[in-house]
């Protein structure tokens, strides 16, 4: 019983540090990009692909269908093939900035979810996108990591334990989405 109650006063205490401020700046940012049709797009490894990929659904589906305005989201993480084909044939590294190489244009978002904010093919996916003139979130915690710094919008979750970090990028991720939907009537 300990360890339950232990994790979640550790996890509360987290959310309960969050920078609302730079909370409400991500999803100003999405609303921008929806408004002007731009393109999100996500990635992040392991636990962090997982909120990717949700948070690419959650957009793409239920902020999007029956709300008028539409999403044009996709989640790097979800093209397997063109994924280990980058990783074989160049590096791992690559996986995510030679997807946006292709697809990134000047005013795209782009959300980078990284735990520790160091993950070596997320801060080249934001370094690809900066160079192309597209916006940049990250989302990290173990006190933001090299990500926190080059990203336009930070959110530093203030844990270093991992899964914490990775219950509050959900939290976070469900606070974009769901705002869209209950706002727009879903």
């Amino acid at each position: 019983m300990q360890h339950i109650e232990d994790y979640l006063a550790q996890l509360q205490t987290a959310l309960g540090a969050l920078d609302l401020a730079a909370v409400q700046a991500c999803r100003d940012l999405l609303e921008e990009a929806r408004a002007q049709g731009q393109q999100v797009f996500l990635c992040g490894n392991g636990g962090s692909a997982a909120t990717a990929s949700h948070m690419a659904n959650d957009l793409g589906k239920g902020a999007s269908h029956s709300h008028g305005a539409r999403f044009r989201v996709i989640a790097l993480t979800d093209n397997i093939p063109w994924m280990t084909a980058l990783a074989n044939d160049i590096n791992y590294e690559a996986i995510f900035s030679e997807q946006l190489e292709n697809l990134g244009q000047a005013g795209d978002l782009l959300i980078a979810i990284s735990g520790s904010g160091n993950s070596q093919n997320v801060l080249n996916a934001v370094e690809v996108g900066r160079a192309k003139g597209m916006k940049t979130i990250g989302w990290s915690g173990f006190g933001g990591g090299k990500l926190a710094g080059l990203v336009d919008q930070a959110v530093i979750v203030d844990s270093h334990h991992m899964g914490r970090v990775e219950d509050a990028h959900t939290v976070l991720m469900h606070l974009m989405c769901y705002y869209f939907m209950e706002r727009d009537g879903g």
